[in-house]
C-alpha cells in the first residue's frame, strides 16, 4: 500500500499545488472526512476484482480503496445497491467511484437493485454541480451510447453518462504487456515517471471529450488484436464536467494491478483531486498529445 509518508513528501515536491483555506475554514474541513460512494454494480460483465464471496464481505478492490482512503483522509461507502441514487444519499457524499458495468437502470447479471432513470439523472446533475467522481477499468463499460459499437458517435448522440465521462469502451483483446506514456504531471505521484510496463486487459476507447486533460497514453506499437491497431489513444484522464471533477483510468482488471504501487499511486492522485484534496492544471491537451484519438483503425 502507498506510503502516507511519501505520498506528502510528492505532495510538496512543487509538481502540484495543496488547496488552501482561510484558517478558519480549514479547521471546518478538518473536522470531517471527505466520503466517496463505492459502487460496484455489474448490470453486465461481473469482473472478479469486485465479486463478494459474501454479501457482506467487501471485494478485493473494495477493500483496497477502503484501506487508501483510511491511509489519505478520506472515508469509502461501497454498495451495489442503485437505490442509493436518490437526491438524499447523493448528498451525503464528496464523490462517487465506479466500477461498474452495462446499464446501472436494469437488473443485470448480478440482480443487485438497479438506479433509476430519475437516479442516474439526479446523479449526473450532482456531478455537473461539483461534486467528483472517479471511474477505473469497466467504468468505460457503462450506459453505452447506441449505434455501432466500433465507430464513434457524435456528441449529440452520446450516452449522458458518457458525455460526462469523456470516453467510452469498445473492446478489449487478450491480456498482454503494453507500455504507457506519461504525458502529464499534474499529479505528484507521476513525478519521475516517464513511462511504466504493466500485464493487463486494456481497453480500446472511443467518443473522446475534446477538453481530456491526457495524464496516460496507450502505446499501442506492438499490441497484440486488431482493436490495438490504430494510433496511441488516451488511457487515464482528468476533465470538468460544469463545476464538478471527472478522473477515470483503464486499468483495474487484475488482482495484482490493484495491489501494483503504480496503479495505487495513480488512483490515490485521482480519487484526492477528485475530492478538491489536490488542486492540478488540467488544461486540455487530447489534440496535441494523442492527435489521431479518434481514429480507431490502424
Amino acid at each position: 500500500m502507498l506510503n502516507r509518508r511519501d505520498w506528502l513528501a510528492w505532495a510538496t515536491s512543487g509538481l502540484l499545488a495543496v488547496s488552501h483555506f482561510p484558517c478558519g475554514l480549514a479547521q471546518e474541513k478538518a473536522k470531517r472526512k471527505k466520503r466517496v460512494l463505492m459502487f460496484t454494480k455489474s448490470s453486465g460483465f461481473e469482473h472478479s476484482v469486485i465479486r463478494r464471496s459474501k454479501p457482506d464481505q467487501l471485494s478485493h478492490a473494495e477493500k483496497i480503496v477502503t484501506a487508501l482512503g483510511e491511509q489519505h483522509g478520506f472515508e469509502v461507502v461501497c454498495t451495489k445497491d442503485g437505490r442509493v441514487f436518490i437526491p438524499e444519499e447523493i448528498a451525503k457524499y464528496d464523490a462517487f467511484f465506479f466500477y461498474t458495468t452495462g446499464d446501472l437502470t436494469q437488473p443485470g447479471n448480478d440482480k443487485n437493485p438497479p438506479m433509476s432513470p430519475a437516479g442516474k439523472k439526479a446523479f449526473l446533475d450532482a456531478i455537473h454541480q461539483g461534486k467528483g467522481f472517479i471511474g477505473s477499468h469497466c467504468a468505460a463499460d457503462t450506459f453505452h451510447s447506441p449505434g455501432k459499437r466500433d465507430e464513434n458517435q457524435p456528441p449529440e448522440q452520446r450516452d449522458p453518462y458518457i458525455v460526462m465521462l469523456g470516453g467510452e469502451f469498445i473492446v478489449h483483446g487478450a491480456q498482454q504487456k503494453a507500455r504507457m506514456h506519461v504525458v502529464s504531471r499534474p499529479f505528484p505521484a507521476l513525478k519521475g515517471i516517464d513511462e511504466f510496463i504493466l500485464y493487463e486487459e486494456w481497453y480500446a476507447l472511443k467518443n473522446f471529450a475534446p477538453d481530456l486533460h491526457v495524464i496516460l497514453v496507450q502505446d499501442t506499437q506492438g499490441m497484440q488484436g486488431a482493436m490495438y491497431q490504430r494510433p496511441p489513444f488516451p488511457a487515464t484522464w482528468a476533465r470538468p464536467y460544469g463545476q464538478g471533477r471527472v478522473f477515470y483510468t483503464s486499468m483495474g482488471h487484475r488482482e495484482d494491478v490493484w495491489t501494483n504501487e503504480t496503479f495505487q499511486k495513480i488512483l490515490v492522485s485521482g480519487i484526492l483531486w477528485a475530492l478538491r484534496e489536490l488542486d492540478a492544471d488540467i488544461r486540455p491537451n487530447i489534440h496535441e498529445v494523442t492527435p489521431k484519438a479518434s481514429v480507431l483503425r490502424g
